[in-house]
């Protein structure tokens, strides 16, 4: 009897062994690189775009069906093959070289502006594509220009993977007039992992001033450009808002200062001096006056999950004293280099409206703050003042788990930091 069973399995096992390769297919198309850039300059009749992106946002889910040998049809402008029993895609050059419109067409069909009378048509101007290494600066319009005067980057002598590509678009958008308040998204949805992740920056250049917006993900919802200074600073302050939400480490140590604050005035301190330091050295982070070597980003990653450990070990001792303004804004310091990492992906130095960008980031993250800090200090002071039983073991069981989160994220960054030294 169980030999008939086992022979019932065996097509559900081919059938799982066939749909295998389709899964590494998937898999590997990596995501190396996680920025789109989209420069707009204004016209009479339209808006030219000059469009940065990852390419497998362009063919992660434009895989065929599978053949005879288990294995899908190769993405358009790419072609793959298992090795070391995993499959992996490279830039199929030949196929670029032929027909170098039709990749911008992909870029064309998954974006969308539209204006008040609806959306507009897009035509493929020019087209590049570059490998990680070989990108050319693409920061501003003028350096966005300059990339397009140049030819197609030479077929390099080794294989390139097209996660560790980019690819770049000039767009026209003709309009019956200049048009400076629009709205821009994309349909684009690879299904890669941490495509979620993605920073978009869009770059509105119009007479007598340049906006910065700045979105995260896929751009499902479209980005409202206009010439509002004030819109382009918000999209900057919900990143920050963004950052700190979702960084757990950063919400970690801010829960730490709270629950260890012996009264309101204490609390108003720490976080003065949390914000000071790290409003710092985001600054000097970003402008790189920091060390360039390969262990310094996983020594300030190493030295935020410590943080949280000295934080926390604090809070089940509350006796504070006059030096905690100093203590946070010391921690503060990592923390804003922390933030500067971030910042330094999607914003380059030479962008423009900088400072405005810069500060509203910033101003994001206080808001992320503020908002943590609302939600949990009324608990902390009223156990605190009314009941000092409850508040004992809430601080506890807050403090504790803090501490092993961050023991074993301070035991990962030390392996990374291992890593660099060796």
């Amino acid at each position: 009897m169980k030999i008939i069973t086992l022979l019932k399995q065996i097509p559900l096992v081919c059938l799982l062994l066939i749909m295998l390769p389709w899964q590494q297919a998937s898999a590997h198309f990596q995501l190396n690189i996680n920025i789109r850039v989209v420069h707009v300059e204004h016209t009479r009749d339209g808006i030219r775009l000059y469009m940065r992106l990852p390419t497998p946002y362009l063919l992660a889910d434009k895989l065929g069906k599978a053949g005879e040998d288990g294995l899908p049809e190769a993405a358009p402008y790419s072609y793959h093959r298992i090795d070391n029993g995993e499959l992996f895609h490279y830039v199929d050059y030949a196929q670029l070289a032929a027909d170098p419109a039709g990749l911008g067409q992909l870029v064309a069909d998954g974006h969308q502006l539209s204006g008040p009378d609806g959306i507009l048509l897009a035509q493929v101007e020019a087209v590049r594509l570059y490998s990680q290494q070989q990108q050319p600066p693409f920061a501003s319009l003028d350096e966005a220009r300059l990339a397009f005067s140049k030819p197609q980057q030479a077929v390099p002598e080794s294989e390139v993977y097209v996660g560790d590509t980019v690819t770049d678009v000039q767009l026209f958008y003709p309009a019956s007039s200049t048009l400076y308040d629009y709205r821009f998204s994309s349909s684009l949805n690879p299904g890669l992992e941490n495509q979620l992740e993605t920073a978009n920056l869009i770059l509105d250049y119009f007479p007598g001033g340049t906006q910065i917006f700045r979105a995260k993900g896929l751009l499902e919802e479209p980005v409202v450009v206009s010439r509002s200074a004030w819109a382009a600073a918000w999209t900057f302050i919900v990143s920050g808002v963004e950052h700190i939400v979702t960084g757990y480490d950063h919400i970690l140590f801010v829960v730490c200062l709270i629950i260890g604050a012996t009264g309101t005035a204490s609390l108003l301190w720490r976080v003065t001096g949390f914000t000071l330091g790290h409003s710092v050295t985001l600054i000097v982070g970003f402008f790189g006056w920091v060390p360039a070597a390969a262990w310094f980003i996983p020594s300030v990653e190493t030295g935020i999950a410590l943080s949280i450990i000295f934080a926390a070990v604090l809070a089940l001792r509350p006796d504070d004293k006059h030096g905690s303004f100093w203590m946070t804004a010391a921690i503060g310091l990592l923390h804003g280099l922390g933030f500067s990492f971030l910042l330094r992906e999607f914003l380059q130095i030479d962008s423009p409206n900088l400072w405005q960008s810069l500060l509203a980031f910033n101003a994001g993250v206080e808001v992320g703050q503020l908002g943590i800090v609302l939600l949990l200090w009324p608990l902390v002071w009223y156990t605190r003042n009314y009941q000092p039983q409850l508040n004992t073991r809430m601080t506890w069981a807050i403090a504790l788990p803090c501490i092993a989160i961050a023991g074993i994220w301070t035991g990962e960054r030390l392996v990374q930091l291992a890593d660099t030294l060796i």
